[in-house]
This record gives C-alpha cells, sequence and structure tokens, in this order.
C-alpha cells in the first residue's frame, strides 16, 4: 500500500482564508501565507490553494498571493481557481504552483486537460469534482458549487481521467463542513472507477474518519480545511491514528 497523503485546504476569497458549511456561509479562517506556513512545519503532505470566487468573478488567480505561499513551503502546492486555459495555468505554475485545479473551464471545455496535459504533463492536472446527491444520482456542479451541470460525477470522473487528468479532487457538497466523515460511498465509487489517484474530501470531524476512508475506499490522499484551520485536529494526530490503524503514511513531526 502506498503511503497516504494528508492535505489542508486554503479556500481563499478577497485575500482571506474562509470555510463555511456546503458551501454556504463563509467566515474567516485566517491568512493563507500564515497558515500555509503553519501546515508546511506541521507536517502536511500536500496544500490545496482554492480562488474559490475566481470563477464567479471571471478572473484569474490571486498571483501574487500565491507566489508568497510558494516562498514558503516546501511541499507540492496545488492552485485552484480562474484556471481556464493552457495560459492561465502556465502563470500560476510560474507563480510557484507544482499542480493545477481545474473544475468550471473543463466542464465547458474538456480538451482544456489535454492541453494543459500536455504543455506541463499529467501530473500536474488535478481535476476538482464537486458532487453532490440528486434525483439518485452524484451530480456534478460548476462555478462553486452554484450550478448544475447534468454531469454523473462517476462519468465525468472516467472522462476527465482519460482526457489528460492526472489526479481527481472530490469533494462531497453534502458532506463539506459537517465533520460527519468522508462521504464513502461517492469517494469509493468514484476511486474504482478510475485508474488515476483521487483525493477524498469534505466531512472530515475526526482523526478516525481519515483511517476510515483510507481502509474502505481506494483513495490515495484525503483532504481537510476547517478540522485544521480551527485546530480541531491536528495534521500529527491524524497521522498518528493511521500509523496506529496500520496505514502507511509520509513524513511525520
Amino acid at each position: 500500500m502506498l503511503a497516504k497523503r494528508i492535505i489542508p485546504c486554503l479556500d481563499v476569497r478577497a485575500g482571506r482564508v474562509v470555510k463555511g458549511v456546503n458551501f454556504l456561509g463563509l467566515r474567516d479562517a485566517g491568512d493563507p501565507v500564515e497558515l500555509a506556513i503553519r501546515y508546511n512545519e506541521e507536517g502536511a503532505d500536500e496544500l490545496v490553494f482554492l480562488d474559490i470566487s475566481a470563477t464567479l468573478e471571471e478572473r484569474e488567480s490571486m498571483h501574487e498571493t500565491i507566489r508568497q505561499v510558494a516562498e514558503k513551503v516546501f511541499i507540492p502546492f496545488t492552485v485552484g481557481g480562474g484556471i481556464h486555459s493552457v495560459e492561465s495555468a502556465a502563470k500560476v505554475i510560474l507563480a510557484g504552483a507544482d499542480k493545477v485545479g481545474v473544475n468550471s473551464a473543463a466542464i465547458q471545455n474538456p480538451n482544456v486537460l489535454s492541453e494543459i496535459a500536455a504543455r506541463f504533463g499529467e501530473q500536474a492536472v488535478v481535476l476538482a469534482i464537486d458532487a453532490t446527491w440528486s434525483d439518485g444520482h452524484w451530480m456534478v456542479t460548476s462555478h462553486s458549487g452554484t450550478r448544475d451541470t447534468g454531469l454523473d460525477a462517476i462519468e465525468w470522473a472516467i472522462h476527465a481521467a482519460n482526457a489528460g487528468a492526472g489526479e481527481i479532487l472530490l469533494t462531497s457538497m453534502d458532506a463539506d463542513g459537517v465533520r460527519t466523515g468522508f462521504n464513502i460511498a461517492l469517494t469509493q465509487f468514484v476511486a474504482d472507477a478510475v485508474p488515476i489517484p483521487v483525493i477524498a474530501s469534505g466531512g472530515a470531524g475526526s482523526a478516525q474518519d481519515f483511517v476510515k476512508v483510507f481502509q474502505r475506499t481506494r483513495a490515495e490522499a484525503a483532504l481537510a480545511a476547517s478540522i485544521f484551520h480551527e485546530q480541531h485536529t491536528a495534521i500529527s494526530e491524524v497521522k498518528r491514528a493511521l500509523t496506529e490503524a496500520n496505514i502507511p503514511v509520509r513524513r511525520q513531526q
């Protein structure tokens, strides 16, 4: 079994990290650079930075903030939000990102995945899927969860994997911020359907939730935000629980 990755997520709006429940009721959670430094020091395996209003505001990601974060962290760094072309991906990578996360733009133009992969390699392309349960299916939403796309999440994941995505960041909107545990069923179905790594996201409330998602699904990483931001659960606590459950982890502090 490959070592599992624990990934904090910085949802950034107007230069500040924010967090809500089911993508709503956003509240301030701190400065993105300060939090990035903290997570780098606490033993995070990677870091995800999502400019959650970039697509809605039809602008590119905050390159200066990205540069500041990249200068302070020494772990793989993924940036999403406002990435709609090879050119916008190039600007983010030039600012210091190791990978780019693409969501709404890929739904509108699936070719953008293969185009970015051709330029930077599939390992640099992360497809973000925000999924919600509707009418007996997990459906894909876009524009920070504000639009229903009509796409089936599992079918879209398979298509994206074939189109050039090297990894999938899979967020359950129904579980987001609720802290009742990752959506095991959604994660299991998607991870079993694609040959690329899946990052489970949405719902983490304790270290044991990470244990469960790795024991019950093929997810290779798990992401959380509020429990780390508010220091409800430490990254070291998560890794200790995984080690005790005989689940391999990467670096420990």
